[in-house]
């Protein structure tokens, strides 16, 4: 079964996200994700390619902060406003 989840979090002394996001309730998966806020990201492509990597991993805390993490360092992505542990709590605050 797919649960249609959404979060709105404010970044201490940063700026707004909002996650949308459909997770598989069988096993726990993201199936699809969507990223906004009023943030600045360098490449501005990089935020599509996060929700895409995202799709079909776990939806826990570790795994999340695990893959946003790696894919700003490999891809060095600059964020202005975020960073990996405000994504990731954005994330995890969906219900």
């Amino acid at each position: 079964m797919i649960m249609k989840i959404k979060s709105i979090y404010k970044v201490p002394d940063g700026k707004l996200l909002k996650i949308n996001a459909d997770i598989d309730e069988t096993n726990d998966t993201i199936k699809d994700i969507n990223i906004n806020g009023d943030f600045f990201a360098y490449p501005e492509e990089s935020i599509t390619e996060l929700e895409k990597i995202l799709q079909q991993k776990n939806f826990k805390r570790k795994d999340i902060i695990k893959i946003i993490t790696t894919f700003i360092e490999s891809k060095k992505v600059q964020f202005i406003g975020i960073d990996a542990e405000s994504l990731t709590e954005a994330i995890m605050r969906c219900e």
